[in-house]
């Protein structure tokens, strides 16, 4: 049987997989549950703990994504990944913001399961390719095509966002500011021109349909938005993802979260999730800690 204090050690990389290669804190948390019945129902001594673990949640990833392409084709409006809360640790805040941003986790959409997951483990988690290898169970020479290909297809879309927490925060509270008061001059100064604004209700909170190009577009946008707020719901700034990002709560609960792409002191992108199937991991302490991205 394995030991459960062992499964706790490795659980915060553990989770680090799983939510990149899923999208969703949700997801991930069930994954790790599989993983973890899995651990316990091992039977004889494990060379390396945190390969076996992570090959097992790498593996029921790569299974769940095969499903959630079927129910991505029928989603209702714009998808995107569930944001999770992100400890404000200064020193790792350009490599959350480039490995954790919601940008690219919606560019791993794009990838296969198998190209998802050789790149997170080689790109992101840093994994030698016998490790990848071993982890997924293929060849040497087949990983480092998987890792190609993904490389090919994300290419210079991967944007580097800036990193700098509190010029973030100080962005976001103006941010705030302006679209609560309707402060349109305030927005388009705060908006790149070409800001793209993407928002996800999933068929069960309203959102627009299609993403809202350009910075007069996204901030008529947003405060119409503001204005239909309900009285006495609170704002509140948080870390998202690596990101600056605000979240609205209702009766205590969150009802929306809003993160922000700020590139050279703009806000290039604004993405709103408004599904509250996707905000249940803002509800609970962080499944992101400080040690996640150390393998």
């Amino acid at each position: 049987m394995g030991d459960p204090e062992v499964f706790v050690e490795f659980r915060p990389s553990l989770f680090g997989v799983a939510y990149r290669m899923l999208g969703s804190a949700t997801e991930a948390e069930d994954v790790l549950q599989d993983a973890f019945v899995r651990w316990q129902g091992v039977g004889e001594k494990v060379e390396s703990p945190k390969g076996f673990l992570t090959s097992v949640v790498v593996r029921l990833c790569i299974d769940q994504l095969r499903s959630a392409r079927v129910r991505r084709e029928t989603y209702v409006g714009q998808w995107l990944p569930e944001p999770v809360s992100t400890e404000p640790d200064p020193g790792r805040a350009a490599e959350l913001a480039d490995s954790l941003s919601l940008a690219f986790l919606v560019l791993l959409e794009e990838l296969s399961p198998a190209e998802r997951a050789a790149f997170i483990l080689r790109e992101i988690f840093s994994y030698s390719y016998p490790e990848t290898a071993e982890l997924l169970g293929r060849s040497e020479a087949a990983c480092r095509q998987l890792v190609s290909r993904s490389t090919r297809q994300i290419g210079d879309r991967r944007r580097h966002f800036d990193s700098d927490r509190r010029a973030g925060e100080e962005l976001a509270a103006r941010f705030v500011g302006a679209c609560g008061t309707g402060d349109v001059a305030g927005l388009l100064e705060l908006l790149a021109p070409d800001v793209v604004l993407w928002s996800d209700g999933g068929g069960k909170a309203k959102a627009a349909p299609r993403p809202v190009f350009g910075a007069r577009r996204a901030t008529r946008f947003l405060v119409n938005v503001a204005k239909r707020l309900p009285a006495g719901v609170e704002v509140r700034l948080a870390t998202l993802n690596g990101q600056p990002g605000i979240v609205i709560d209702e009766h205590g609960e969150p009802a929306s979260a809003i993160v922000l792409d700020v590139l050279d002191g703009s806000i290039c992108g604004v993405r709103i999730v408004a599904n509250p199937d996707k905000l249940r991991a803002l509800r609970a302490p962080s499944p992101m800690g400080a040690a996640e991205a150390r393998p």
